[in-house]
Order: C-alpha cells, then sequence, then structure tokens
C-alpha cells in the first residue's frame, strides 16, 4: 500500500458537529451583540477556539482585555460541551464507520489531527474512539493548522514518517497544513471544491480505492 498511515480531521470530517459550534459561538456573539451568520460561521473552519473568538470580535466595536477574551472562550466551550452529550453514531459521517472498519482490516495505522481540545469526549460519544492509534489534537500542539504542527505529532505518535501518511480534511487551512508537513491529503467537503489537494473525494468510501 501507498501509505502506512492515515490522518483524519475531526470536525466535518469524522463527525458532524459544525452545528454545534454554530450554535454555541452564535449564542456568546448573541449576548455580546455582535452580527453572527453562517457565513462568518464558515471563517472559523480549522480554525481554533481563540482565533474563532478573535474572528467574532471583529464585529464588535468594543475592546476586550486577554481575560475578557480567555472567560469568552471557556465560556463558549462550556456551551459547546453541553451540545456534545447528546451526540450518537448518528451524528457520524455516510460511510465513516465501515470505512474504519475496512482501513483497520487493512492494517492501516489510523490518528485524528485536530486543533479541538475535545476531540477524545466526541471520539468516545460516537463510539469510534478504539479504532484509533493516536490522537493529536489541541491538547497538545502550540499552533493551529495551517501550521502542520498537529499532524506531524500524529504521525510521530504512529511512529511514522510524514511521507507515509495521508491527511483528510474539509477545510482549505487542513489541507495547506497537511501541504506543509510534506502528507499527501484527501480533501473532502467544502476543501475539495478548491482543488488543491492529492485527492478531491465526493465520500468517504473513496478513502478504500486511494490506499489499496
Amino acid at each position: 500500500m501507498k501509505y502506512k498511515g492515515i490522518i483524519f480531521d475531526l470536525d466535518g470530517v469524522l463527525v458532524h458537529t459544525d452545528k454545534y459550534h454554530y450554535l454555541a459561538w452564535k449564542q456568546i456573539a448573541d449576548r455580546l451583540g455582535i452580527y453572527f451568520d453562517e457565513k462568518i460561521n464558515n471563517k472559523l473552519r480549522g480554525v481554533s477556539r481563540m482565533a474563532s473568538l478573535e474572528i467574532i470580535l471583529e464585529g464588535s466595536t468594543k475592546n476586550f482585555s486577554d481575560e475578557q477574551k480567555q472567560k469568552l472562550a471557556e465560556e463558549k466551550n462550556s456551551v459547546y460541551r453541553q451540545y456534545l452529550e447528546g451526540l450518537t453514531q448518528r451524528d457520524l459521517g455516510e460511510g465513516v464507520l465501515q470505512t474504519l472498519d475496512k482501513l483497520k482490516t487493512m492494517g492501516l495505522k489510523l490518528a485524528v489531527g485536530s486543533s479541538s481540545r475535545n476531540a477524545v469526549l466526541i471520539l468516545k460519544k460516537t463510539c469510534i474512539y478504539g479504532f484509533f492509534d493516536a490522537v493529536s489534537d489541541g491538547n497538545n500542539i502550540v499552533k493551529t493548522k495551517p501550521d502542520p504542527e498537529v499532524f506531524i505529532k500524529a504521525a510521530d505518535m504512529l511512529g511514522l514518517l510524514c511521507g507515509q501518511c495521508l491527511v483528510v480534511e474539509d477545510a482549505v487551512s487542513g489541507v495547506l497544513a497537511a501541504t506543509a508537513a510534506n502528507m499527501d491529503c484527501a480533501a473532502i467537503g467544502d476543501a475539495a471544491k478548491h482543488k488543491i489537494a492529492t485527492y478531491n473525494i465526493e465520500n468517504f468510501y473513496q478513502l478504500v480505492e486511494i490506499v489499496s
């Protein structure tokens, strides 16, 4: 096989949590009197929590201290985690469960590379945590995508070289991070429309064809 490992982004690739991020951020924005809609929310894809907050606060005329920003970020995460409590396998992307099972059967090492600090909770809530040999997330990185740190650390956790891994992403920032890590990337969803990845796929099942 061309690859020995696959590193998956989490939100929007494995699990559909985007709607919960949107609802949590909107609750914060509405309370602050800041206009926030789905178009603005799309700018937050693949972006860290603090960077997302900075984008939202651009819509305010007020100045916020670092302490205030930290409290707002914590408030957002608290609201978001309440939504996550209701996650089930129904929130997985189409074909995710069957494809992960097939990839493991093929002997590939699997990892998650996500800026989310709730990655393990999400994986456990959707009952797919056991598929993964490693989880590189917001708890063990300093720089967020498009910096390649999260993917480089994931490869290291798998005991593989970057060139031996394929990244699966739905955000342009994630594709750029994979490229910066010298990794091939399969883009799905919005990222596939930009045609900047190694592969542009329409569904999860195509991953089996790519790695075979």
